[in-house]
């Protein structure tokens, strides 16, 4: 089993940090390795703008499907398994289709994808691997988009990246989060 490069701290100092534990077991069922491992050793602030990036993702223009095929995308792609845990756990918890995300290594060519998704998955596809994006990818892009949502999908882009590279450099893997929601849909059902 893979164990993050630093303890868990399962009982934070301070009442914020407190709340915040309480609120996101509450949310999850457990309080996220990440919050225990990163957040829990850093000022308040900081954990603060990690719940700034949420929020403003609200304010996007972008359908929400689009944001989460996006995040997701990033997240597959940099090999961040807590963050497509929990992308597909909000998927899953807004109701979206579960089948397109099982899809998305095959997006360029499976048709639950419209053409406007997969101009912005290959668009973040590059940014990703690249750090750059040709010409040709941003003009596809540009022919499905408006100029706000292209700075959207970037915004998507860079975000995804602080929270990958923040798990990926403690050691912090998946969750199970889709697990445990499913478990506990299935015992409210049972």
């Amino acid at each position: 089993m893979n164990t993050p490069f630093l303890p868990p701290i399962e009982k934070p100092k301070g009442l914020i940090k407190n709340l915040v534990y309480a609120m996101t077991r509450k949310q999850f069922g457990k309080v996220p390795t990440p919050v225990k491992v990163h957040s829990a050793r850093m000022p308040t602030a900081f954990g603060m703008f990690y719940g700034k990036i949420s929020t403003l993702d609200k304010k996007l223009q972008l359908p929400r499907q689009t944001v989460f095929l996006v995040r997701e995308q990033v997240a597959r792609i940099n090999v961040c398994l807590f963050c497509t845990d929990i992308g597909r756990f909000f998927a899953m918890k807004e109701s979206m289709s579960e089948a397109k995300f099982d899809a998305l290594p095959e997006y360029s060519t499976n048709p639950l994808f419209t053409e406007a998704e997969r101009a912005a998955l290959d668009y973040v596809t590059e940014l990703t691997r690249e750090k750059k994006v040709s010409q040709g990818t941003f003009d596809r892009l540009a022919a499905h988009y408006s100029e706000r949502e292209i700075c959207e999908i970037i915004w998507l882009v860079a975000t995804e990246h602080v929270y990958n590279l923040t798990n990926l450099g403690m050691n912090i893997h998946s969750d199970m989060l889709c697990d445990i929601s499913r478990k506990a849909s299935a015992a409210a059902l049972g």
